[in-house]
């Protein structure tokens, strides 16, 4: 069996979502070509564009040549973030984020110029600490490992 080149799938999309609103967040695609696309927007990706993508990719690959598997969709809310353009999504929501140095913070997120993110921090009600920071905490993009929504039910 021929694996399926990641790059040309990445290759499709691009050129597909290049005039769209919708951007791309990642691809995967498995021994047994199993390809996964992820794409985004800075409101909401609509079923509609997902089946757009999956067939524009499906049309450009042959199943004849190669057996594959296709599912395009968009992150879940509680996927981490993968993309710059998701902390201008989600400004002025809570989020908890993991610095490369293991340790977590979780505040309001704000954007700041220069790849940076500011935290305003937020008070849990489980939270006895009173020398939690009032102002904001700045954090450059590249000490972040990994930032989530907080979702609250």
């Amino acid at each position: 069996m021929h694996v399926i080149s990641k790059q040309h799938i990445t290759d499709l999309a691009e050129s597909f979502l290049k005039d769209s609103e919708n951007y791309l967040i990642d691809i995967k695609v498995s021994a047994s070509n199993k390809i996964s696309v992820l794409i985004e927007n800075d409101q909401h990706v609509a079923i509609q564009d997902c089946i757009n993508l999956s067939r524009h990719i499906e049309h450009s690959l042959d199943r004849e040549q190669q057996d594959f598997e296709l599912e395009v969709s968009s992150p879940g809310i509680d996927q981490p973030f993968r993309h710059e353009r998701q902390y201008r999504k989600y400004a002025g929501q809570e989020v908890e984020i993991k610095l490369r140095n293991g340790l977590k913070h979780k505040g309001i997120l704000s954007l700041q110029p220069e790849n940076a993110i500011s935290l305003m921090p937020s008070k849990s009600k489980s939270s006895k600490k009173t020398n939690i920071p009032s102002e904001p905490v700045l954090f450059s993009l590249n000490d972040i490992l990994e930032t989530r929504l907080v979702i609250k039910f």
